[in-house]
């Protein structure tokens, strides 16, 4: 199985590209960032922004057949590291408070995303194909 991906419930991506692919057991979620899907809107602050992002995260992994708990590793961008590192942290604390059985995570400092968003999210999570 090699499909993309379009989730009607997450916000349009900002190029040419699927919310995600599927192959076989991995679904790779293209960057996700905290766009309302509605409105387009930004919400302020880092920790509603990641917030946001979760959620379009959600809608994507629900409209390719999955759940946040299939979330093995997520890349995350952020675009002022030493402001928004710690209540990135926390938001993500609340969404995943078990390290245990967290999905593996990288998270980089970059000067800048394609749009004025503080926060992406790059994602792949194994979803074991339906028999």
């Amino acid at each position: 199985m090699n499909e993309g991906v379009q989730a009607a419930a997450a916000p349009r991506p900002v190029g040419h590209y699927p919310h995600a692919r599927r192959v076989g057991d991995l679904l790779f979620l293209s960057g996700i960032g905290p766009r309302d899907a509605a409105t387009n809107a930004i919400p302020d602050g880092i920790e509603a922004q990641t917030r946001a992002v979760f959620a379009n995260v959600r809608a994507v992994l629900e409209a390719s057949g999955a759940c946040w708990e299939n979330l093995v590793d997520v890349t995350v961008y952020l675009t002022d590291m030493a402001g928004d590192f710690p209540g990135y942290n926390r938001a993500w604390a609340d969404h995943f408070p078990d390290p245990a059985v967290a999905p593996c995570r990288t998270t980089l400092g970059i000067t800048a995303l394609p749009t004025p968003i503080s926060i992406e999210l790059k994602c792949v999570a194994h979803v074991p194909e339906r028999r």
